[in-house]
């Protein structure tokens, strides 16, 4: 009797434990902090060696920042911008300057008043950022002679001129920060320039000039952007002979989707060998590549071990892929704002034959991804891949409409017209990826085979025809950049 009671004293207390733990867990997943799940980190203003104080250690990291910006982090160029307009200027410099000389916000601020200078209240140095949210760079407003560098003349004249409208006044200030670090980028490579750089600088350059005396602002800053990116992470020297030609051999396929010869096919006047001759004949003379379209096998080796291989690392690298990844690149993509101004050159429905919308947002997009995969290229190939595809597109039964959307169409803007958003992008990045994983010329070679599949199906029609030139201009593009893309230091 005694044992039985003894036991069910220790059941009672154990049933009352375990009901003590669940309503001590349900009260923790309801308390607030809980409950909304987000996570902010305090930052100090102007403390860039976070060591939670001002101090002229911090000043001399400064120096460092004026003198190469860019090669500085979004964080930390953001912490430089103490009165939070979204510009690092002069003001920035001497409250800073103040903040360092006396760490006491509030004397700091009183030996402002005294030269008659504002400052910032104490609490206005402090902000707190969501661990989940994009940290927009400054802009670089400080009367930096680096643009001045650039063998231009058009570099003085911009930058004194003014504009009434606000929207042409962002542009400007953008097109003055890119001028910048075009100009930096060009101060440490101008020496070794190679004739083949120069003459391309030089060309672009006068481009940009004419674009400015005709007050084509918005145009202007993506020819800055796209000089910009291939300052920094392209260098014809390091380049081998294939991938010094490819792009030759997509412009001579932008001027054959646009000539008449292409009109003609699209009346009936001629039939398929005629374009497909055009395009084994630039195929040769640039590359080296002699090929017949017509008798193309099919693009996968079923017996060549070594493309299980790579098929098998390619999905390695993508389950690799993490949730956090992908919430940076789609914050990156809906808030950077060189991504937003790259992304937004569109053209009415089918009017970019040439795909020249397409190409800037995804060396942009592609060099986030490069970024975020702390510089592998299989691995930011990946997750450009899991982020771009539409899942189960394979599954022929099942609708186009019905499929599940792709995480970057229900999430950020794609690049190139609405029409060729998710197509073009998987093009350019999964030949991109398949030029590292065996080589370019490979990777060429295997698109062709693949887009001549699609044409067979489609009996050769002019839609379909188009379409083959335009996938195979995107799949160019991607492969010279993903494989010509050099991460900067």
């Amino acid at each position: 009797m005694g044992n039985l009671l003894k036991n069910i004293v220790i059941v009672t207390l154990i049933a009352l434990l375990g009901l003590a733990g669940i309503a001590v867990v349900s009260m923790y997943k309801k308390a607030p902090a809980n409950k909304v799940g987000v996570t902010s980190t305090l930052v100090m203003l102007g403390d860039f060696d976070n060591d939670r104080s001002w101090s002229p250690l911090d000043g001399k990291i400064l120096e460092k920042l004026i003198k190469a910006p860019y090669s500085f982090s979004n964080f930390t160029r953001y912490q430089a911008d103490i009165n939070r307009n979204g510009r690092i200027e002069a003001e920035d410099l001497f409250m800073l300057k103040t903040l360092f000389a006396q760490p006491d916000p509030y004397l700091a601020a009183d030996n402002a008043k005294l030269n008659g200078q504002p400052f910032p209240r104490p609490r206005e140095l402090f902000v707190y950022l969501p661990e989940q949210e994009y940290v927009q760079p400054p802009l670089l407003l400080l009367e930096d002679k680096s643009a001045a560098n650039l063998p231009a003349t058009f570099i003085e004249p911009l930058f004194l001129y003014h504009t009434a409208s606000g929207y042409e006044a962002q542009l400007l200030d953008e097109i003055r920060d890119e001028l910048t670090r075009l100009g930096q980028i060009y101060a440490l490579r101008k020496d070794s320039l190679v004739p083949a750089e120069s003459s391309y600088l030089s060309r672009k350059l006068l481009e940009c000039e004419e674009l400015f005396n005709s007050k084509q602002f918005y145009p202007l800053l993506l020819v800055l952007i796209g000089l910009v990116e291939d300052g920094e992470t392209t260098y014809y020297a390091q380049q081998d002979d294939f991938i010094k030609e490819i792009l030759f051999f997509r412009d001579d396929l932008r001027k054959l989707i646009e000539s008449p010869l292409m009109d003609q096919f699209t009346r009936g006047e001629i039939d398929k060998q005629e374009i497909y001759l055009q395009i084994e004949t630039a195929l040769t003379a640039r590359l080296d590549i002699k090929l017949e379209l017509a008798t193309l096998d099919p693009p996968r080796n079923f017996s060549d071990v070594q493309n299980y291989l790579d098929r098998i690392e390619w999905q390695k690298n993508k389950s690799d892929v993490k949730e956090e990844h992908f919430k940076k690149l789609i914050l990156y993509a809906q808030h950077d704002r060189r991504y937003l101004r790259a992304v937004s050159r569109t053209s009415p429905k089918h009017q970019d034959q040439t795909l020249k919308n397409h190409n800037l947002p995804m060396i942009l997009l592609f060099r986030e991804a490069l970024r975020l995969m702390d510089g592998n290229k299989k691995a930011a190939v990946a997750l450009l891949d899991e982020a771009i595809r539409i899942p189960m597109a394979w599954a022929r039964s099942i609708p186009r409409e019905l499929l599940p959307k792709s995480l970057a169409l229900e999430n950020f803007l794609l690049p190139g017209n609405k029409e060729d958003g998710a197509d073009k992008s998987r093009h350019w990045n999964v030949f991109g990826g398949v030029a590292i994983y065996k080589s370019p010329e490979d990777a060429l070679v295997l698109a062709l085979k693949r887009e001549i599949q699609d044409l067979k199906k489609s009996g050769y029609e002019p839609k379909a025809m188009t379409e083959f030139i335009r996938d195979t201009i995107a799949n160019i593009n991607g492969i010279y950049y993903v494989y010509s893309t050099i991460v900067p230091e």
